[in-house]
This record gives structure tokens, sequence and C-alpha cells, in this order.
């Protein structure tokens, strides 16, 4: 690999122009990373699910690695921890759900196979419904700066929504969400946010794989095992009683018994003129639920800076996976998590490591872990909402979340569209390393809703989540392609995504080494770098913008 050079281009469009000096490059131990990997991603610490006895150790092990690597705490009180408090629910027992479709008799569905309704976050210790009606309400989405209503005053009350995944124009192309990169509408979130605020007694995604991003085991994983949220005050405004996922074929079902056919009633509601249609179909569910509020942890390590100690760059990944939860094929329960994200936690360590034994940057730098991301991004929305190190002052967040890929590569990527400074620095990094930036090729996944540098980004704070590059020395974009479909199809949220001897890991010190060189420059830099002038993060960063000098 080329020797690592920090000096910045002097054309980046969204900030002012940072020319750093040349610092020597970084050296990564291969051997510990994999180690950290390892250690996190055992049995022993069962999918490292908030509120069990597998965070109780991951807080541990992240907290004594940042304590042996020359950190500070960084967290409240002069701790390693900020405080997370947390909605917890579980479905206490095996949930009776069934369908009466036209005149047949109640048919039972199968939970994890046929639907996925999740511990409900209302804070209610039960869910009885009885014959609520199902009522397709195509992509269900309400975006008046679009011109765009999916319900047209439709009274939803009492009843099931069912939605697709998606935005309207994933099928079709261009239209009036932008063609095929997702936007936050067509985000599983939104719509039950959205039902909360039409509300429906409950709402149903409607599951494909395409539009999803991923398969069926991934949903059933996802979504019925223990559930968090953050602690709200009115619950109820953010979801419905029920929510969950269906079959695709459970729903052509019920859309043919109702003289519709389901691929015609998806292109009719990819037409502003959509109406919701009333389907011939009734839910009943009975399952008790237990809701109890806990408290889960961030951890955070710093490294003050010497000359502007209150400004602070982040280095951010989650520690969370899914616990122990339904079995697989061969019974295995353990979500392990080792790419996602113990991969994650792994390069946050290595980097505070190799920082730690560096000459100090002026600026301070915060090495983030945090809770329950897999959750709804629940501990970096928490931070966002009541950061430790002022969102103001705060320069720039580098999240990481599954840093391994099939080898070294010749290119890099962040997941998501997004426009600012902090990308243009870590482009110019990476072609100074003789890396070529690619934008993300699956937009229409909406990675960019589904990493902790979103809350970030809501906060105005800039924020990208790298992605390792699938243009690889050893075998080029097909055989990259072909690796990242492999692992969404058969480890991705499975017990599957565990430790193997056999991991490239080739990829980790050109990475690390990029994503240490862009955190450096900014940390030795007086640049504030900015959000794009069309992009909707930076009326909220503009709002303090005397707080940065």
């Amino acid at each position: 690999m080329r020797k690592m050079l920090t000096a910045l281009a002097c054309s980046i469009s969204l900030m002012p122009v940072v020319c750093a000096a040349a610092t020597p490059a970084p050296a990564f131990d291969l051997q510990r990373y994999a180690q950290d990997v390892k250690t996190l991603a055992d049995d022993s610490f069962e999918g490292r699910a908030p509120a069990t006895e597998g965070e109780k150790k991951t807080i541990a092990y992240i907290t004594a690695q940042m304590k042996a690597a020359g950190l500070q705490p960084g967290g409240t009180g002069g701790g390693w921890t900020q405080d997370v408090p947390l909605l917890k629910s579980d479905i206490v027992g095996s949930p009776k759900l069934s369908l009466r479709i036209g005149d047949a008799a109640p048919r039972a569905l199968t939970q994890g196979e046929e639907i996925a309704v999740r511990a409900a976050m209302t804070g209610q210790t039960e869910i009885r419904l009885a014959g609520a009606p199902l009522v397709f309400v195509g992509y269900g989405v309400k975006a008046p700066e679009r011109g765009w209503d999916d319900f047209k005053g439709a009274d939803l009350k009492g009843k099931i929504m069912v939605v697709l995944v998606n935005d309207p124009d994933f099928e079709g192309g261009e239209g009036d969400f932008g063609g095929k990169t997702m936007t936050y509408y067509g985000r599983w979130t939104y719509k039950y946010e959205e039902g909360a605020r039409q509300g429906a007694a409950g709402v149903l995604v409607i599951h494909e794989t395409a539009p999803a991003s991923y398969g069926w085991a991934t949903v059933k994983n996802s979504n019925t095992n223990t559930m968090f949220d953050i602690v709200r005050q009115d619950p109820a405004s953010a979801h419905s009683p029920m929510e969950g996922w269906i079959q695709r074929d459970i729903a052509a079902e019920l859309f043919k018994a109702s003289g519709l056919d389901f691929e015609a009633m998806k292109g009719a509601a990819r037409r502003k003129d959509f109406r919701p249609v009333a389907l011939k179909a009734t839910l009943d569910a009975d399952y008790a639920v237990k809701p109890e509020k806990i408290v889960s942890y961030n951890v955070l390590g710093r490294l003050p800076g010497k000359s502007h100690p209150d400004e602070t760059v982040i280095y951010s990944g989650h520690w969370d996976h899914l616990g122990v939860g339904l079995p697989d094929a061969r019974g295995d329960r353990i979500y392990n998590g080792a790419r996602d994200n113990a991969t994650g936690i792994a390069a946050l360590l290595e980097l505070a490591r190799t920082f730690a034994k560096a000459p100090r940057t002026d600026r301070s730098i915060v090495f983030l872990a945090v809770t329950a991301e897999e959750k709804g991004l629940l501990g970096s929305t928490y931070y966002a909402a009541n950061p430790v190190y002022p969102a103001a002052t705060t320069a720039g967040v580098i999240n990481m979340d599954s840093i391994v890929g099939g080898g070294q590569a010749r290119d890099f990527s962040i997941s998501g569209v997004a426009k600012l400074g902090l990308l243009d620095m870590l482009v110019a990094q990476g072609k100074a390393m003789g890396r070529t930036f690619v934008p993300d090729p699956n937009t229409q996944t909406g990675a960019f809703f589904r990493s902790d540098h979103f809350p970030m980004a809501k906060a105005g704070i800039p924020a990208v989540s790298f992605e390792p590059g699938i243009d690889l020395l050893n075998g080029g974009v097909a055989r990259g392609n072909a690796l990242a479909e492999a692992y969404t199809k058969d480890r991705y949220h499975q017990p599957a995504d565990q430790w193997s001897d056999d991991w490239d890991l080739s990829n980790v010190t050109p990475d690390l080494t990029l994503l240490y060189a862009t955190g450096r420059a900014l940390a030795d830099s007086r640049a504030w770098p900015e959000w794009s002038v069309d992009s909707e993060f930076r009326a909220k960063r503009e709002e303090s913008a005397t707080l940065r000098k």
C-alpha cells in the first residue's frame, strides 16, 4: 500500500481549504483486531442484546479495552458510560393470530413464518383485536411537500393498515420520490410512525425481498424477539398497538379474495390518485405483552485535544446485536453478530489504540460505542438528543458498521447519498492513497437511514457511515457483489453471522488507515465541514453557527 498522506486536496467544495502536513502511517494490529471480533462474537456474549448478561460483558470488555489503550473516561459524570433509558417489551408466550378471508373460516397465522408481529411499544400489557378490518393503503405515505397522500382522509381508527415496503418509485423508476434512491418514506419505521398518526390499530408491512433489501429470515429474526424503544412521554404518538410484517403470498391471498390483483394494486399505488382499498378480510390478535423500563448504556472513551479540547471529532459504532432468538435450521439460537457489528467495534478499539499512541490531536477525539442500533438506532438517537459533547462544536462523526469485506478493495463508499464536506475530506484522503470513492450503488435499500450516523445528521452534525469497497483486488466488482449478496442472504441478522478463521481481513488495514487519516486531518484542522446547500440537515447545523469559531 502507498505511504499514507494526510495532506488534504485543496479543492474541497463544501468546506474551507485545508491542507494538513503529512504524518507517518499508523500501525494496526490485525491479530488484535481479530481477537476483538472473536471475543465479542463468542457464544458467551449471547448475541450482545441490551438488558442482558451479554450487555454487561460487552460493556465491561469495551471499557477495559479503552482503559488499556490509554483513553480517558468519556461518559457522563466522569465515567465510561452514558445512561440510555429504554422501554423494553416482550410478547409473553406465543401470540394467537388469525385471518378471516372473505366468508372462509378463520385461518391461524404462524408467528415467524407467515407473520412477524412485534411486541407492542405503546406500553400496553395486552393486545386484543377482534375482527379488525384490513385496509390496503399503498405505500402508506403522506408527503405534502411532494403533493402525495395515500390516505385521502380515510378513517383508519380500529383498522389494520396493510402497506408496501419502500417508496412508490421503487418499482417504476423516476417519479415524485426521486427514483430508486429510497427516501425516509420508504423505511418501515416511517410506516409505523404514520400508522400511529393515522390512529390505526395496527400496521402490517408486506414483505418482498427486493424492495425490503433482505429476505424473510431477516424480518423474522429482527421482529420476533425483545423490542426496545426510547422512553417516550406519549408512546402511542409514535406506535400503533400492533406492528409487524406479513409474507407476500399471504397478502396476495387477501387481495385475490377481495377481487383484486396484487401486482395491479402495486401499480395503482405508484400513482398520486391512489385511494385506500378495504380488503375483504379481518384480523384477530390475542397476546400478552410485558413492558418495562430499563437502562442500557453507550460507552465513551476520550482523548482530549491539545489546542481545542472543547471541539470534538467522533468515531462511532454500535456494540449490540440481536441476542438469543428463534433457532435456525441447525437449532442455533445465538445471534452472534460477528460482522454486524463486532467488526465495527473492533475497528473503533483499534483506532482508539492507534490514536492514543500517536501525537495528540488539536481537537478532542471521542470513541462512542452505542447501544440498541438493531432496535431502531436508539443509542445514537438518545446521544443526539442528549449529547455528552455539544453538537454545535462536534466537527464530524465517522460511523463504522460491518468493517470487513471480501478483502482489500480499490474503492470505498458510504451508506446512502449525502453531500457534505466530511465526505469531501474522506474522498480526498482516499485519493491520496490511490483509492476511488464510489457512491452507494444500492441506494434503494435506504442504508442512509439504517446506521447510527443518521440521528447525528438529523441533529445537524456532519456524519457519514463508512462502507468497505466491493471492487476487490481478488475478483473485482463481480466477486465483491457476489460476496455481499451471499452475506445478506445467508448470514445477515441470522445465527450464521459468526467469526470464521478463513475471513479475509486484507481490507482492514487500508480501511482503518483511511478512517484514521480522515479523522486526524479533521481533528488537526480549523475546518468545520458543512452540509450542501440543498441538504435537509443544513438548516439545523446553521442554527448553531455562531458557536463555532
